[in-house]
């Protein structure tokens, strides 16, 4: 197949998840449950996605998950994490969490989470800005580049760990899977 041809493959492919993305969006948003969360601020969740955690440390599993409770950040387990002020002052290497550096809340290095052997690195963000979360208000908005190495730092897969943070409210969500959906979910959130 010449470059032509798989440019124009390519570029039909892409079209065709662009055209897909908002029925299953709509889709997902017809059946839902709340998460109510601090400060008047709920989440419509799809269904399918299961709660685990209360107050600070909330995990929203949305796949796959060998372990959903336990610890942040437990490999292998497609979610998120909706986390509170407690969560925030430990949020970078112990210190109170900011935008300007990645979520962390170790001193070790953490575990990858698309597998437990591996550790992960953060490098910095791909992305930043503002995001919308619900009517009139705005998350400060981080994608930060993440690698998981081997013991001897081979480099053996990529991710991208985005965060919505809303100080005033005291909430932080962190993303390590790219979750389908989540963006939709956080832009059309109730405020009371």
């Amino acid at each position: 197949m010449s470059n032509r041809n798989l440019a124009v493959a390519g570029l039909a492919v892409a079209a065709t998840l662009l055209v897909a993305a908002p029925a299953s969006a709509s889709a997902a948003s017809a059946a839902s449950h709340p998460l109510k969360l601090r400060n008047g601020l709920t989440l419509s969740l799809p269904n399918s996605w299961k709660v685990y955690g209360k107050g600070d440390w909330i995990h929203v599993v949305t796949g796959k998950c060998a372990k959903p409770k336990g610890e942040y950040f437990t490999p292998e387990c497609d979610g998120f994490w909706v986390l509170g002020p407690a969560a925030v002052k430990v949020g970078h290497e112990l210190n109170p969490y900011t935008p300007d550096g990645p979520f962390y809340s170790a001193t070790d290095v953490e575990p990858c989470p698309v597998n437990h052997k591996w550790g992960q690195v953060l490098h910095g963000a791909g992305a930043k800005g503002l995001r919308q979360v619900g009517p009139g208000h705005k998350a400060y908005y981080r994608a930060w580049k993440g690698t998981c190495v081997t013991g001897t730092g081979k480099v053996r897969a990529h991710f991208v760990q985005r965060e919505w943070y809303l100080p005033k409210t005291g909430v932080l969500v962190v993303d390590s899977w790219n979750t389908p959906g989540l963006p939709g979910v956080l832009k059309h959130a109730a405020w009371r």
